[in-house]
């Protein structure tokens, strides 16, 4: 372990959730009860085995609808340099998020007409897992990644990376220096932004120029419809219908151009967003509007029932687990996720049910997962292990874990997928 993550671990501990007092996009005191998950440790703080004796601190994850924008939110903030600092997501680890890009790359570059003079920019650019496939074609590209840990990598890669937060002032510097983006992305970090008046302010800048903004953000209806609560963590500070993105939007004079739903991260929104006056919205924009007013997103009712759902997909998992656990049966887990993580504190499920955690990031094996302290260990050892059953937690990326272990299926081995119903493979 690094000095640095020493002192980090020590001023985790140390640190306190702030309690917002109004809706993080439009300020209204409003804020309606969804669902409480109590106090949780943080998802992605994976622990090494001398810290195991430390004081693990855990901050309220209670989530909440605005009455005005609609918005739903988490309660409580824990300061961003704790959370992604030193962060341990790789996303070039995961091959479909890879494939994922590459495609979306090769489409913008020719829906966007992107040669050697064009610039692409992603903020959250982790290790250039987008920004390569842009570079490998001919396109310059810029990153800009906070966590201290991954920004050396993606430089390593050939990746123009800046470390810094994203957010109006970083982007007035970037302004002032000459830069002005054909394309911005910004993918699944939106919702981690504190300061989301700050982020749009900044996205605004950078668009001012004529580009477009390409952003991603997992779509709340799916976390409603498909019972996705275990998206719910620290880290997660925003869950985003259409709408709410649209009135977020143009209270900084940013316009919707044109949506997509797509399938990654068990269903998210692609977003193409230009300055106020420059977009040119097409009906898909209005279709999903209309398609959300029906559904009732301002209405409390779908929220309720969410919560619901949620308290009764933990009486069945657990139920599912403990008649496996009584029949002799060995179980393992695999993704040391942070969704992981929120399921497991939220429905309990500890050492007492699973053996030890399966991941193939190389950065999380030898840790311990937040809460429950189970041993993260690499895929091989579900086949050196042969349990019983594996709870796939990271769901998301079901098919890719799959067919990654065909052997240790070959060999008997089922999985457990919990969302939205627990059932087993």
């Amino acid at each position: 372990m690094t000095v640095e993550q020493t002192w980090q671990i020590e001023a985790v501990a140390e640190l306190k959730a702030t309690r917002i007092d109004g809706c993080r996009a439009c300020g209204s005191d409003d804020l309606l009860p969804v669902l409480d998950l109590g106090d949780q440790p943080l998802a992605n703080g994976l622990r090494a085995a001398r810290d195991l004796d430390r004081p693990e601190p855990r901050f309220p994850l209670a989530l909440v609808r605005c009455a005005s924008c609609s918005l739903v939110e988490i309660l409580d903030s824990v300061p961003p340099e704790a959370l992604f600092g030193d962060y341990p997501y790789f996303s070039s680890v995961i091959k479909a998020l890879v494939a994922h890009a590459h495609a979306l790359a090769v489409e913008n570059i020719d829906r966007f007409d992107l040669g050697p003079d064009s610039l692409v920019v992603e903020i959250a650019s982790n290790d250039g897992y987008l920004l390569q496939h842009y570079r490998d074609a001919g396109i310059p590209v810029l990153g800009v990644e906070p966590a201290r840990n991954i920004a050396p990598v993606a430089r390593e890669r050939g990746i123009p990376t800046r470390c810094e937060f994203f957010g109006s002032e970083v982007a007035r510097q970037m302004a002032v220096e000459g830069i002005q983006p054909d394309v911005v992305h910004a993918h699944n970090v939106l919702a981690h932004v504190p300061e989301l008046g700050s982020f749009v302010d900044g996205l605004r800048t950078l668009l001012q120029g004529g580009g477009v903004g390409v952003v991603e953000v997992p779509y709340v209806k799916n976390l409603i419809d498909d019972c996705e609560f275990d998206t719910i963590y620290h880290e997660h500070l925003c869950y985003f219908s259409l709408t709410a993105i649209d009135r977020l939007l143009r209270l900084h004079r940013l316009e919707l151009e044109r949506v997509e739903r797509i399938a990654i991260h068990g269903g998210s929104l692609r977003l193409f967003i230009r300055a106020a006056g420059l977009a040119r919205p097409d009906r898909t924009v209005r279709a999903l509007l209309e398609e959300e007013d029906e559904w009732g997103v301002d209405e409390p009712a779908a929220y309720r029932e969410f919560g619901d759902a949620v308290m009764a997909m933990k009486s069945s998992l657990r139920a599912m687990l403990e008649e496996l656990k009584r029949d002799g049966a060995r179980i393992a887990a695999y993704g040391a996720a942070a969704k992981g993580s929120t399921l497991l504190n939220t429905f309990e499920i500890g050492a007492e049910t699973l053996d030890f955690v399966a991941d193939a990031s190389p950065h999380k094996q030898g840790h311990y997962m937040p809460g429950t302290a189970l041993e993260v260990r690499p895929p091989e050892a579900l086949v050196e292990e042969r349990p019983d059953y594996v709870l796939l937690l990271a769901w998301n990326f079901a098919d890719e874990i799959l067919s990654q272990q065909d052997a240790y299926r070959a060999g008997g081995g089922r999985f457990i997928v919990p969302v939205p119903e627990p059932h087993v493979l």
